[in-house]
């Protein structure tokens, strides 16, 4: 059996996260080391490796929850910016899909090179 990715030990709970919001199939919770003032993680629930290994359904699921994710932290109307990285030179460093979610300043573009 394949060692637990990180965000599989968040959901399980054997991690400690600060959540924003659940339901049963999503979570999001605060990253870690924020590169913004508001950096939220939104990932499904059940491990899928990243985006081209999830079908178009689940990824529409998981855009209408990261919609309602920044509502909720109250970036909606400011402006915010996702971010999901696909392998290792997009500089995917947890094989989890998930979503990076930054707001709450103006960001600057490009990003992260």
């Amino acid at each position: 059996m394949a060692e637990k990715t990180i965000f599989e030990k968040v959901v399980s709970g054997e991690l400690p996260s600060k959540k924003v919001l659940e339901n049963d199939k999503f979570l999001a919770f605060y990253d870690i080391s924020p590169k913004a003032p508001v950096h939220i993680l939104a990932i499904p629930k059940e491990c899928i490796k990243d985006f081209d290994c999830a079908d178009s359904h689940l990824l529409g699921e998981l855009c209408g929850f990261a919609q309602e994710v920044v509502k909720k932290v109250g970036i909606d109307k400011s402006g915010y910016r996702i971010i999901t990285n696909i392998g290792v030179d997009g500089g995917q460093e947890v094989p989890h899909l998930h979503l990076h979610i930054l707001g709450g300043t103006k960001l600057k573009f490009p990003p992260l090179v």
